[in-house]
């Protein structure tokens, strides 16, 4: 059995930064170990730009954003294994792995951090009636399909869901030469970005179509169309309101799934509101020393914050590595008016943290109310605060006292 002070599970934006800032921490016996061929993640097909606008102050692809953090990886020396596809985490941070190269893998760390990143709902888990014919992509997988291996997947899409990899992929397969019919989203609002709405649908003439499911598959070999109709606030489909369009493809944008299998093999408990580990300010499970940030975490809608999180995981996993132990935190952060979840679930109350929530509907001129116990430490106006768009709040440790929960609210 090989030994490593850290291990870290995924080669994505999350594992990369983590394992750059643990470097620069003193920690240099690091092992990133990635399941596909080439490090880099999602970003790898992510070919638009618009990211590295916090992380670098300028506009790049996702390929360059990578680029820039392996080149640094290479540089620093820091090992990783590709092709190696990790089995199992014990409670014991014994790492289970099965690599292309070195075949079955057994490897004891001192501290695993968790950064897999997530994975596309698909149509399963919506079950939506009727035929399985070819045609049906998640978004993700057309991206791949078109960017990565030039395989155009169909000429007239409908998108069901908003979400921003549907948006993209509604402008990338306009420019390709396909006919977007439409995007339907089930909600009463977009769950898309407001910036992807604007240059993805409004700028290229593609009609959302708010509050509308598909409610019927149809085809044999290929899918021939699909049925839509319109949904009340319950997001049941309204009887009369069909409508049938000719299409052979159905792309799917309807949500993204934080990827946990190993975290409950490691017995690391899951928030049924993020789907990812319950973490503390140290952005440690509660198993100790076993650490998660970025979209295993919690679904976010910018990679530079998923970069500044596992830099501040990082952060934590030096000190835990370096001391053998972090802080205690005894108090909850609870999740009050309008706020769908936190993170951090608990903090010590003795240290400035990085408070991380999403509201539960989109709201306008709300105020961001923070409180301890009695006591209101933070108040924040807002002129809006959209689902789609996490909001982020440094806490300093001067106003806070270790004797008290809290509690976030959007009122």
């Amino acid at each position: 059995m090989k030994t490593h002070q850290a291990v870290i599970i995924g080669g994505g934006p999350a594992g990369l930064a983590a394992a750059l800032r643990l470097k620069e921490k003193g920690i240099s016996d690091i092992l990133i170990l990635e399941r596909e061929h080439f490090l880099g993640g999602i970003l790898r097909q992510c070919i638009h730009d618009g990211f590295g606008l916090t992380r670098f102050g300028e506009s790049l692809s996702g390929p360059e954003y990578a680029q820039r953090f392996i080149d640094r990886i290479n540089d620093e020396g820091i090992q990783y294994l590709t092709d190696c596809t990790v089995l199992d985490i014990s409670p014991e941070k014994i790492v289970t792995a099965a690599s292309k190269v070195h075949g079955f893998l057994q490897i004891q760390a001192e501290a695993v951090l968790l950064t897999m990143g997530c994975r596309e709902r698909t149509r399963g888990a919506l079950a939506t009636p009727g035929t399985w014919p070819a045609g049906i992509y998640t978004a993700g997988v057309a991206q791949n399909y078109i960017n990565l291996q030039n395989i155009m997947v169909g000429r007239k899409v409908v998108i069901l869901g908003s979400g921003d990899i549907g948006l993209i992929m509604a402008r990338r397969l306009t420019l390709e030469g396909a006919h977007v019919l439409g995007v339907y989203e089930v909600q009463p609002y977009p769950s898309g970005l407001p910036r992807n709405i604007e240059q993805c649908l409004n700028d290229y003439h593609i009609p959302l179509h708010l509050s509308h499911t598909v409610v019927d598959v149809r085809g044999r070999g290929r899918l021939s169309s699909v049925v839509v109709a319109e949904c009340d606030e319950r997001f049941r489909p309204i009887p009369g309101t069909e409508t049938e369009i000719p299409c052979d493809t159905l792309i799917l944008s309807v949500g993204l799934i934080p990827e946990n299998e190993l975290s409950l093999a490691a017995s690391v408990p899951l928030d049924p509101r993020t789907r990812g580990a319950f973490v503390d300010e140290h952005c440690q499970t509660q198993v100790s020393g076993i650490f998660a940030a970025g979209n295993v975490l919690h679904v976010h809608d910018l990679v530079d914050f998923v970069s500044l999180e596992a830099e501040a995981l990082a952060d934590s996993a030096a000190e835990y590595l370096t001391a053998g132990s972090l802080p205690v935190c005894p108090l909850e952060v609870v999740a009050g008016a309008n706020v769908g979840h936190v993170i951090p679930q608990r903090i010590s109350g003795t240290r400035t943290f990085t408070l991380s929530l999403r509201v539960r509907r989109p709201l306008n001129n709300v105020t961001l109310v923070i409180r301890q116990g009695t006591r209101e430490i933070i108040r924040r106006k807002m002129r809006k605060a959209l689902p789609a768009e996490m909001i982020q709040i440094k806490i300093p440790a001067e106003k806070l006292q270790s004797d008290a929960s809290l509690e976030v609210a959007v009122e």
